[in-house]
């Protein structure tokens, strides 16, 4: 009961994301992706803040998918939700926004709408498929979403020096926030080859042939 509470919350939460911003698009055109972080961004931040239970639900036992895939791909989000974007004005207002915003809720919409059905014990194979299909070319696109979000964060982290560290002697030792984030788009491309092998193995696991005969009877 608890899971599938928790499911609904976040299905409600992408699904009015989702909604406003496919109503904004067709309402103003592309007068709505710069202002879309301003508009949806508080409750993005809420449903991504939420799902660090997910990490807590494998942890504890409740949720049996596997913890490492699950961590890098809710910890993906955190650090460029809230260090990247929230953190950069300038970056807020950017296209690139709307466009990983929408890769998002896509597949969180399809994702929790299976969940709830999964705890009931409720699985329609269009839907299964979707669920297990849609993520194997959605995700890397929002890995090259997040990589391009990245990389048009750094000259205003150059340029105002937010996070950058220089600790004063005897330490004499600086961190430069810019250099980190290059890291973390190494980071991020050799977790996006773990998570895909994953997603490929999940897609198997689901959709074999015995599986879609159980699931059907």
């Amino acid at each position: 009961t608890y899971l599938f509470v928790y499911d609904l919350m976040q299905f409600c939460g992408h699904s009015w994301i989702f909604t406003n911003m496919i109503i904004r698009f067709m309402s103003f055109g592309k007068d709505s992706l710069a202002d879309t972080f301003y508009s949806i961004g508080l409750v993005m931040r809420l449903c991504q803040l939420l799902s660090l239970l997910e990490i807590l639900h494998i942890l504890i036992g409740i949720d049996k998918s596997r913890l490492f895939p699950r961590f890098l791909q809710i910890t993906e989000r955190i650090i460029v939700l809230f260090v990247v974007i929230n953190s950069q004005e300038e970056v807020q207002g950017k296209y690139i926004v709307c466009v990983l915003f929408f890769l998002w809720n896509l597949l969180d919409v399809v994702r929790y709408t299976y969940n709830m059905l999964a705890r009931m014990g409720i699985y329609y194979l269009p839907l299964t498929w979707l669920n297990f299909s849609l993520c194997i070319p959605l995700y890397p696109l929002s890995v090259l979403a997040k990589a391009f979000a990245i990389c048009v964060s750094l000259p205003y982290f150059e340029s105002f020096g937010t996070y950058s560290v220089k600790l004063p002697l005897p330490f004499a030792f600086s961190i430069y926030f810019p250099y980190v984030l290059k890291t973390y788009l190494l980071v991020l491309f050799i977790g996006m080859c773990f998570i895909i092998q994953n997603l490929f193995s999940e897609r198997k696991a689901h959709l074999g042939t015995g599986n879609i005969k159980k699931k059907r009877s």
